[in-house]
């Protein structure tokens, strides 16, 4: 009888922690090694620039699973590395502390990192990322009472950097290079409503402005340099412009990568041993007839899922609809699908009262629906996404009607 396969996950975010535990609850026996490169295990990420900035939450509290998980399910869990070199030939991983892993199958879920601005004074210190439990460490020791942060990038991660260090008694100052926050992922009503809701609770926006380089004293920083000549004081920035997914190790390989790792539905690549889950994964997304990367934790417990069934043998999961939120004050923000190829776009509801939903359709067809403490248009518009079913618009821009019936 030969040996029981070796599956080798390389990242311990929140996919690969949880692709190793499903394959265990799937009844998978073989070895599952699972290597991360922070010294913690893996945990939820979304609270960082929340609950974690405001001292409501720690590493042990946003664990995945308790430490103690790993040993008894015989996961050999190995923190604080990375593999530097992948051999498909050998099937074979090589690790920074020097070792070597040999695979049967291999799960890539190596993430994705911020996107560092390539302009002077970037090194100082006092300049930061918003990914990983450091990170929001480090960013916590900065900011409080007496201190101005700057927050440069006025995506959903600065927006909920903004509202944690206004809640923590900073001055807070949003530096955006185009002319409404939330430009490339959020219609244009929500960004007007995030603006106005952000500055009743004392935040700063600069729209359309440029930065150009950032300056320090004593190697720590002190200011954001603009285009148009101004220096923004601050005590520390925080740089959110996007990311980039960490798939060198797959393109150095030879697998095919299109601004991520290309893999099928079962989550596996142009390798058959090896599969590809979370933020680095450029996936097939049926309901919009597209290849897409998504960032998002529904996206990673979902390809954790398939590459779990297909490994394991069971059927592959029901397609999901894609969705993700965002908690900023009081507000939660949950959105469903992605506004691929949309021709209209209806308010439902009144956003002076912040309680509404945007809905963005392609003919008669819901593509997207950005719900502000909305749950029944949210939930219901997930349906309506997932079953592209056609919906009467005037029903859906009637607040009075319900969206069960709007759904029916």
């Amino acid at each position: 009888m030969s040996d029981p396969a070796h599956v080798v996950i390389l990242g311990a975010g929140h996919a690969g922690g949880t692709a190793a535990a499903l394959l265990r609850q799937y009844g998978f026996e073989g070895p599952i090694t699972l290597v991360g490169d922070e010294p913690i295990a893996p945990y939820q990420r979304p609270p960082l620039s929340k609950a974690w900035l405001k001292g409501e939450a720690d590493a042990a509290s946003l664990a995945l699973k308790p430490l103690e998980f790993y040993p008894e399910n015989n996961i050999d869990f190995r923190a604080g590395v990375t593999a530097t070199k992948l051999d498909r030939a050998a099937k074979s991983v090589a690790l920074t502390d020097g070792s070597s892993l040999a695979y049967d199958i291999l799960i890539l879920a190596t993430g994705a990192r911020a996107i560092a601005l390539p302009i002077e004074g970037a090194d100082l210190k006092g300049i930061m990322a918003l990914r990983t439990a450091a990170d929001a460490e480090a960013l916590k020791a900065a900011i409080g009472p007496g201190k101005t942060l700057a927050v440069v990038g006025g995506g959903y991660i600065g927006l909920e950097v903004a509202a944690s260090g206004r809640a923590l008694g900073a001055e807070v100052v949003v530096l955006e290079r185009e002319a409404r926050l939330l430009a490339r992922v959020a219609a244009e009503p929500l960004s007007t409503f995030f603006k106005a809701y952000h500055e009743t609770h004392g935040v700063r926006f600069e729209l359309g402005c440029s930065v150009t380089g950032f300056v320090g004293t004593d190697g720590r920083v002190s200011g954001v340099k603009l285009a148009d000549g101004r220096t923004v004081a601050c005590d520390a920035v925080v740089v959110g412009v996007g990311v980039t997914p960490n798939d060198e190790l797959a393109k150095d390989a030879g697998l095919e990568t299109t601004r991520g790792i290309v893999v099928d539905l079962d989550a596996r690549t142009s390798d058959p041993a090896i599969f590809a889950i979370g933020d680095v994964a450029h996936r097939p997304m049926p309901i919009y007839d597209r290849m897409f990367r998504m960032e998002s934790v529904p996206n990673a417990l979902e390809q954790a899922k398939q590459a779990a069934s297909a490994i394991t043998g069971r059927p592959r999961p029901t397609g999901e609809c894609p969705w993700q939120w965002s908690d900023q004050y009081d507000l939660k923000l949950q959105i469903a699908g992605y506004a691929f190829d949309v021709d209209q776009v209806i308010l439902r509801g009144d956003p002076a009262t912040a309680k509404f939903a945007i809905f963005h359709l392609k003919g008669d067809q819901v593509q997207s629906v950005e719900a502000i403490n909305s749950p029944p248009e949210f939930m219901m518009g997930k349906m309506l996404i997932l079953n592209r079913k056609p919906v009467d618009k005037a029903k859906l821009a009637d607040p009075s009607i319900s969206m069960k019936e709007v759904a029916a």
